[in-house]
């Protein structure tokens, strides 16, 4: 591509971010609705804007240290202190348990609507697994659902979204494998990249005590290096094994918002605009490399696996994460119906999608419109009725009214 055909693609991106979220604003709906099918539109229209060929391999490497940003700056929002009891009890159950009933359903369900074979499948489940920060807490934003209630779901996004992107490596290695002796490896690759995540993470976070509370920083030099220490720390453990880094931002952030050394007020300086325009940015950047004809074939069975995951699996899992908990009716049927996927499920079906497609894996090509048919669907859903069911199940803030900007 030329210089002023790239200069137009990143230009043109920024813009439809921006103006997907002031259109969103001026609407009143989650600016998510919009930003997936103007990136969607701009990618079917011009090939201007796909961000492989103005990036090409730098691509996805950009895509992983823009979402250890996000989840950075969502483990600050985490306050350790606050959950307990019960609620501890649900978040825990909702990663434990979610994580290994999704994947299944995902993948047994993939297999015969969508014509794929069982490593394609079980790829697929694995990456609808995530729900992350990126879309989770802008519509609860939107929402403004008891405090409870934004804690759980806000911890389980956080959470899940590490989690997810590791196993989504693992599973990809396992799946090239090709038999049963890999179990055991495939296991000891997750542990790894846990431990890898969880030590860079503690550098990560010597580093920013250090230079958050010794160096006597301004605010602005402050957010700054947060962002410097997080983007190293979340390459590094990158490149030692893939997506640790998404373990250590969050990691990070938990760290940086619990730990009482950190006496500094810091999520406010770490530019909350950014985090917005990153997100922004990413979602109509992974759309766009998504072609018309590709959904096309596949739009009828995603569809099928999208009532699957919202009806059944979704409700499932709220069910089994609340049982014999203190949390009233309404608020267990909110929780299981809340579970947009985000992009990380993106990144990886980008990334693992074209992998295992070059492999030959029978089904693989339909990995990434898959994933944007199920993000795009789950999050249109979501997003328009999240809101009045809050309502109806009376599980919203006292005098609360919808955020017209959601943000991060």
């Amino acid at each position: 591509m030329s210089t002023d055909q790239i200069l137009f693609g990143v230009a043109l991106i920024l813009v439809l971010a921006v103006a997907s979220q002031v259109l969103a604003s001026r609407l009143r709906i989650p600016a998510l609705i919009i930003l997936l099918p103007a990136g969607f539109t701009a990618g079917a229209l011009t090939s201007d804007v796909n961000p492989q060929r103005l990036l090409g391999p730098a691509f996805q490497p950009l895509v992983s240290l823009a979402v250890a940003l996000i989840l950075y700056d969502s483990g600050l929002g985490l306050d350790r202190s606050k959950l307990r009891g019960h609620t501890r009890r649900v978040v825990h159950r909702l990663v434990l348990w979610g994580v290994p009933i999704t994947l299944a359903f995902g993948a047994v369900f993939a297999a015969p609507l969508l014509g794929m074979s069982s490593g394609a499948a079980l790829m697929t489940g694995t990456i609808l697994v995530v729900s992350g920060p990126t879309v989770v807490n802008p519509l609860l934003s939107f929402v403004r659902p008891t405090e409870r209630l934004q804690r759980i779901l806000g911890w389980e996004g956080s959470l899940i979204d590490p989690v997810g992107g590791i196993l989504g490596g693992v599973v990809f290695h396992a799946v090239l494998a090709g038999d049963a002796r890999s179990l055991g490896r495939t296991v000891g690759q997750f542990g790894l990249g846990i431990f890898v995540g969880v030590a860079g993470a503690a550098v990560g976070v010597a580093v920013l005590w250090v230079c958050l509370t010794k160096l006597g920083l301004d605010p602005v030099l402050r957010a700054t290096v947060q962002l410097a220490s997080v983007v190293a720390v979340a390459a590094v453990c990158d490149i030692v094994r893939d997506d640790a880094g998404l373990i250590a931002a969050i990691l990070m952030g938990l760290a940086v918002a619990n730990m009482r050394i950190f006496d500094v007020p810091l999520r406010g300086e770490f530019n909350e605009i950014v985090v917005q325009l990153l997100i922004g940015v990413l979602f109509v950047s992974v759309s766009a490399t998504v072609t018309p004809h590709s959904v096309l074939n596949v739009l009828l069975p995603t569809l099928g696996l999208v009532a699957i995951l919202v009806l059944v699996t979704r409700p499932l899992v709220a069910f089994l994460a609340t049982i014999r908990t203190d949390l009233p009716t309404p608020e267990r049927q909110f929780i299981g119906w809340m579970a947009p996927r985000d992009i990380v499920a993106a990144a990886t079906a980008s990334t693992f999608g074209a992998a295992l497609a070059a492999h030959h894996i029978d089904g693989a090509s339909k990995i990434l419109p898959v994933t944007f048919l199920v993000i795009f669907a789950t999050v249109a859903l979501y997003g328009l009725t999240a809101e009045p069911v809050a309502r109806h199940l009376g599980v919203t803030r006292a005098g609360a009214r919808p955020n017209p900007l959601p943000s991060n």
